[in-house]
């Protein structure tokens, strides 16, 4: 028979479980909900002495203000290609590269990935010059291409894909091998699919970072029309400075953070089984 649970034991579980974690959720959840809320609410509703958490009279006026002052169209559209330009650029080189380090006998590969993680505690402020100079000598200054091009390379997924293809079983490479399949086969054929889940989690990091990405399209873009959404939302926080406007602030914030959070949830499962992976022998 299970033992029946003690008034302490319930008091521990909940003060050392379930407080913590409805604190965690709160800090987290809450300004989020608050700003998706907000942003359907009109002027009157946010700038007062008496808030309320759910709009009285839901208005789209704020998104409308959006699409008036910045091109949001343009804008969105140039954040999906450098983001998905660039996140399948970095997802397959640090594919390809966390392979060769570890089922490919390369000379100094050892110093190979002594450098790699050298460039992982190395902040990206450092090289914003260099990059600029570089960039700009290519002439892909105010250009897409401008974008992509400095952060292709991923330190973070190629040593989290390294780490993860040394724990395959060298077995099914060798059966793959002696079939008769090259390097090329082994890698798509045998190692993708059984670490499915930790390349999404890589996918998912290198995503969020690609859209996100602020200060280096902020220094690389001239024009309006070749900006991407988060520096979009800069110049609408330029334009909009007085207080009467934080619903279209709002409104601008959601739509950056929407694409992402819709990515999460299709990835979500693949997250987390990356990240267990290997918990359990």
């Amino acid at each position: 028979m299970k033992r029946a649970l003690r008034p302490k034991d319930v008091w521990s579980a909940i003060a050392g479980g379930y407080i913590p974690m409805l604190l965690a959720l709160l800090i987290i959840v809450l300004p989020l909900l608050w700003m998706v809320l907000s942003s359907f609410k009109p002027v009157s509703e946010i700038v007062t002495t008496t808030p309320g958490l759910l709009p009285q009279d839901p208005t789209f006026a704020n998104y409308e203000q959006v699409a008036s002052r910045v091109p949001l169209a343009q804008v969105f559209l140039n954040s999906i290609i450098t983001t998905a330009v660039g996140a399948t650029i970095k997802v397959f080189l640090a594919i390809t590269t966390a392979y060769a380090l570890v089922f490919i006998n390369v000379r100094f590969k050892n110093l190979i990935f002594l450098g790699i993680l050298v460039a992982l505690m190395v902040p990206p402020e450092v090289a914003m010059l260099p990059n600029y100079l570089t960039v700009s000598a290519l002439g892909g200054r105010d250009q897409l291409w401008g974008i992509i091009l400095p952060g292709l390379g991923t330190a973070f997924g190629t040593f989290l894909l390294r780490q993860q293809f040394k724990t395959v079983p060298y077995a099914l490479v060798e059966a793959a091998e002696l079939d008769g399949a090259g390097h090329w086969k082994r890698l798509w054929r045998v190692i993708v699919p059984v670490t499915t889940p930790t390349i999404a989690t890589v996918a998912l990091v290198t995503i969020v970072n690609e859209w996100n990405n602020f200060l280096w399209p902020l220094i690389i873009i001239d024009s309006t029309n070749k900006m991407t959404l988060p520096v979009g939302l800069n110049l609408l926080n330029s334009i909009e400075s007085d207080t009467a406007t934080y619903g279209v602030l709002m409104a601008g914030a959601v739509l950056v953070i929407a694409p992402v959070l819709i990515v999460f949830a299709m990835l979500q499962r693949y997250i987390v089984a990356g990240l267990t992976q290997g918990a359990v022998k």
